[in-house]
C-alpha cells in the first residue's frame, strides 16, 4: 500500500519528496528508489522540519506500537498530521502521537492493490473512507484530490460495516472467481483459455452494474426463471459446491422473486433449500 500510494502521488505531481521508513536495511525493489524518486531510510526517525505529512502503511495489528515508538522521538514538527491507511480502525491506535501534537486521520483506499507497482493505477479514481481532525482531514482531502477519487466519510463505529463491504466486493469475489476457474477446468477447458474468458465474464458483469445498475444487469437461469437448468447446475455439483450454489442463489432469487412467477420462485427456493 506504501509503495503503490507513494508511487501514484508521485505521478500525479502531487508531492515535493518522500521518504519511506522501513525495517530492513535496504530500500524494496521498486521504481521510487531505482528512479530516485523517493528516498528510504532504515528505521524510524522523527519527521523533519516541514514535513506535511507522516502516513503509517503498516498492518493493523502493530499501528499502536509504531504509534508509541514514533511518538517517543519527540513532538511533531508543526503542521504535520499522521494518517493510517487501515479500513477498519478509527483514530485510536494513533492516541499517543496525539499527546505530542500531531492531528490524526485515516485514509483507506476502497480498492484492491495486490502490487506495489501496477497499484499506483487502481488508486486513481478510487474512492478513499475518511475520517480525522481537520488539519487532518485537510491534507487527506488534498490527497484523495491529487488521485481523482472519491471522500468517504465513514463514522468511526460504522467503518467495520464499511470494510466489511470492501470484502464482500473484492476479496470474495476473487474466491468466487477461483471457484469458476476450477470448474470451467474440471469442464475440460485448459487453464490458459479459461482464466481470460472468466475475466471477460466478469469485466462484463462489473461494467454493465456501472452502466445500467444492478438490476438490469442481473442475467442467467435465476434471474429468468429456468428451475431446469438450475436443478440440473445443483444435481451436477458435488455436495460443496452445490451447497455454495444454493447459498447464492437464494440470495439471487431474493432479488429477482417480484418478476417470477409466485410458483417458479417457490420452485426454485424448494431447489436452494435442499443443497444447503
Amino acid at each position: 500500500m506504501g509503495l503503490a500510494l507513494g508511487y501514484a502521488l508521485v505521478h500525479a505531481d502531487a508531492v515535493g519528496s518522500i521518504v519511506y521508513q522501513g525495517r530492513r536495511s535496504e530500500p524494496p525493489s521498486h521504481p521510487l528508489f531505482h528512479q530516485g524518486l523517493a528516498e528510504y531510510r532504515y528505521g524510524l526517525e522523527r519527521p523533519a522540519q516541514g514535513t506535511t505529512a507522516v502516513i503509517l502503511t503498516v498492518p493493523d495489528p502493530v499501528l499502536p506500537e509504531i504509534a508509541n515508538a514514533l511518538a517517543a522521538r519527540g513532538q511533531a514538527p508543526e503542521g504535520c498530521p499522521v494518517i493510517h491507511t487501515s479500513g477498519v480502525q478509527g483514530g485510536e491506535p494513533l492516541v499517543a502521537l496525539n499527546r505530542v501534537g500531531y492531528r490524526v486521520g485515516t485514509l483507506h483506499p476502497l480498492q484492491d492493490i495486490a502490487h506495489p507497482i501496477t497499484g499506483a493505477d487502481r488508486l486513481v479514481g478510487a474512492g478513499f473512507a475518511v475520517s480525522g481532525e481537520r488539519e487532518a482531514l485537510s491534507v487527506i482531502r488534498r490527497i484523495v484530490d491529487a488521485l481523482g477519487g472519491r471522500s468517504l466519510l465513514i463514522p468511526t463505529h460504522r467503518r467495520p460495516l464499511y470494510h466489511a463491504a470492501g470484502v464482500l466486493g473484492s476479496n470474495y469475489l476473487v474466491v468466487l472467481m477461483s471457484e469458476a476457474l476450477r470448474l470451467l477446468m474440471q469442464a475440460g477447458v485448459p487453464e490458459e483459455d479459461a482464466l481470460p474468458s472468466l475475466v471477460a465474464l466478469a469485466r462484463g458483469a462489473v461494467e454493465n452494474v456501472a452502466e445500467l445498475g444492478f438490476s438490469t444487469s442481473l442475467t442467467g437461469p435465476i434471474g429468468r426463471g429456468d428451475a431446469d437448468t438450475v436443478d440440473l447446475h445443483l444435481r451436477t455439483l458435488d455436495p460443496a459446491d452445490a451447497s455454495l450454489y444454493a447459498d447464492l442463489g437464494r440470495l439471487t432469487l431474493e432479488r429477482t422473486r417480484a418478476a417470477l412467477p409466485p410458483e417458479v420462485a417457490d420452485q426454485l427456493e424448494t431447489l436452494f433449500q435442499r443443497h444447503s
